[in-house]
């Protein structure tokens, strides 16, 4: 970890920029103590059917977590979840390049030793699919320490012009649409404003979790966007383009489109935009039974606006303010726990709710907008538990 990203990680936590109000005691043990202790055991959901479980992680196929046992602050490579539209390409390191071309005054192109010859940047990042769904108990999720290098170095080097408004990003991985009954070959790609593509924490990543990124997870280079859902983090980077319009592909203007009505000038109109930032969102994950008492944990995600407050609330009783784990940072999930004294025996409805520093709160279902595309499922989600 670079000693500027340890400097800035240390001043989040003390001013409480990324925990707002709930900020823990840097001392306090938490998820490095996550796996299981001895005598303590899961409490099972009864929202989980009989027989729930996940498949191993297969090529070419999505893989989610069973976010029952997570168990550290970073996922592992082998278990942070998966998705692709176009197969997993399998490019040689040594016959990489990366290009950028477009608006810019130097086109240029790297390898992958010129891309690690840069000054190397590491960002803690959690994120999850946008299809992220309730009926997997939200388990396209994961978080992990990325390595590579600034975009925004990148961009400038490379001399984007005032007219390039745009970026574009494409991945290696290909495949054919059928548009107006014409077959046409097209690589996944999405783009972003070139004011988001010059954050600082934008990073063109060829390292996770202190390794070379693995094939699944977009080797040999994938783009990461903090704080953005996981199909703007475009795997097996090859090429970024500059232009002065609006991209049009299919993964920004026909699939990854939330579909909602929204009040635009008084009148209720259906709005159609693109996946881009995380929504704020928490789900409780599991319960666990050690001497007698219980604890219930969670994550929360989003796009990394500092929260105040996240709250549990058991059955129809008051919310309790949890705990977030001291190794939360921006763009990292937050991961939590309440202490649960005193749990009778029975079903208990457990449910969560986190609250940002502007004071927007996690809705409930009922206060989600109408929205029939399945993209940002961010509501409330409440989990029933049986305790013995």
């Amino acid at each position: 970890m670079s000693d500027e990203h340890q400097t800035d990680r240390r001043e989040v936590l003390k001013n409480g920029l990324a925990l707002g109000g709930v900020a823990a005691t840097a001392g306090m043990p938490f998820w490095s103590k996550l796996a299981l202790a001895q005598g303590e055991e899961l409490v099972p959901f009864t929202d989980v059917p009989d027989g729930y479980a996940v498949a191993p992680k297969a090529a070419d196929a999505t893989h989610f977590l069973d976010t029952r046992y997570i168990d550290s602050f970073y996922t592992s490579n082998d278990d942070f979840y998966v998705v692709q539209h176009y197969g997993q390409p399998q490019i040689p390191v040594d016959d990489y390049r990366l290009r950028i071309t477009g608006l810019v005054d130097r086109p240029l192109e790297f390898s992958l030793a010129e891309l690690k010859s840069r000054d190397k940047v590491e960002i803690d990042a959690g994120f999850e699919c946008g299809g992220n769904v309730h009926n997997i108990f939200h388990g396209l999720i994961g978080n992990a320490k990325w390595g590579g290098v600034r975009l925004n170095d990148v961009l400038r080097d490379a001399g984007a012009q005032d007219a390039g408004i745009e970026v574009v990003f494409y991945g290696a991985d290909m495949g054919a649409e059928n548009i107006r009954a014409t077959d046409v070959e097209q690589a996944f790609a999405r783009s972003m404003h070139i004011d988001d593509a010059m954050r600082s924490e934008v990073i063109i990543a060829y390292e996770m979790n202190g390794v070379p990124l693995p094939v699944y997870h977009g080797a040999p280079v994938r783009l990461i966007v903090p704080g953005w859902y996981g199909i703007a983090n475009v795997k097996w980077l090859e090429h970024i383009h500059v232009q002065d319009r609006r991209y049009m592909g299919r993964f920004m203007a026909r699939d990854y489109v939330t579909l909602s009505k929204i009040d635009v000038g008084g009148v209720e109109r259906w709005d159609e935009r693109s996946v881009t930032r995380i929504q704020l969102k928490s789900s409780i994950i599991r319960v666990t039974r050690r001497d007698g008492s219980h604890r219930i944990t969670g994550f929360v995600l989003n796009d990394g606006t500092p929260l105040e407050s996240v709250e549990v609330k058991i059955d129809n009783g008051p919310w309790r303010a949890a705990q977030i784990d001291p190794e939360s940072s921006q763009y990292s999930w937050k991961l939590f726990y309440l202490d649960w004294d005193g749990a009778t025996p029975g079903e208990h409805t457990l449910v969560s709710r986190v609250t940002d520093i502007n004071g927007k709160v996690q809705a409930t279902v009922d206060e989600m907008p109408e929205k029939p595309s399945r993209w940002e499922n961010y509501a409330q989600f409440p989990r029933t538990v049986m305790i013995s």
